[in-house]
């Protein structure tokens, strides 16, 4: 061979591999960096709300210990309920009001719920414009002792009336109907040991002026009153009106108990 075609011969492999060379080197293995974006988390505005620390019961009183600041989202306030914005000394200003309506631990306290702490702690549980008053209630006339402090009963008089030359009647009459039980005895709430029982000899009812005196005038004249229990379901129902006269009931408001056989005032069987 022809040492010029040789060294033409070399030149062109080496050209080749110079092209080679320069070709790998542009496209190389590229680096890619990626960059995560962060989450951005945006809190919803809260306000702290007083609320229950503990179960608090009818007739508890608030205290320091029963009562803490919980913060409570924004949108979510309703009128009620007692903020730190609006009242930052509400501990020290609620200190011994009295619960008049069961509180939930984590409830937010509402105004509604409980009572100025002057006073009694019957009194502040009283609302405007009743009264309190006691009757006697026995085993045999209290519901077998299952009724507790804020349950509804019916109030049933009892009367004898004599008869010249016959057996004396026992007239039974509804008195009050769906009336709230304040207290029993001195017990206006459940023991602290969950007992579902009361027995006791006094309850003490929630009556209007008017009721108030009924029952006053029935305790002289009834032979006994007896409480009968209602439903829980019942206790949205308003109070039924009580009897208007106790000397001259209705007849088809009364039973009668003669000889063993039960009739209404008007002679009939029931």
């Amino acid at each position: 061979m022809k040492p010029a075609r040789i060294l033409i011969l070399i030149v062109a492999v080496v050209a080749a591999g110079l092209a080679g060379l320069l070709a790998m080197s542009m496209n190389g293995s590229k680096t890619v960096v990626v960059q995560q974006a962060e989450k951005t988390i945006v809190k919803d505005p809260t306000v702290n709300v007083l609320v229950a620390a503990s179960n608090m019961p009818v007739g508890s009183r608030l205290s320091d210990q029963v009562m803490r600041w919980m913060a409570w989202p924004k949108a979510g306030i309703v009128a009620g309920f007692v903020t730190q914005e609006n009242r930052p000394n509400a501990m020290a200003d609620l200190n011994g009001s009295v619960v008049r309506l069961p509180i939930f631990e984590g409830e937010p306290i509402r105004i509604e719920k409980v009572a100025d702490a002057s006073g009694s702690t019957l009194s502040a549980l009283l609302p405007s414009g009743k009264r309190a008053v006691a009757t006697d209630i026995s085993v045999a006339t209290g519901a077998g002792g299952f009724i507790l402090p804020n349950d509804r009963v019916d109030v049933i008089m009892v009367r004898r009336v004599k008869q010249e030359g016959k057996d004396d009647l026992h007239i039974s009459s509804l008195l009050f109907s769906n009336i709230r039980v304040l207290a029993i005895d001195q017990q206006i709430e459940e023991n602290a040991k969950g007992g579902r029982s009361v027995i006791g000899t006094t309850a003490t009812l929630e009556l209007t002026p008017q009721q108030a005196t009924d029952l006053a005038a029935a305790q002289q004249a009834s032979e006994r009153l007896t409480l009968s229990l209602r439903s829980v379901a019942d206790a949205q129902e308003p109070d039924a009106d009580t009897l208007k006269d106790l000397a001259t009931t209705d007849a088809s408001a009364v039973q009668m108990i003669k000889s063993g056989e039960i009739t209404n005032g008007a002679g009939v069987a029931r």
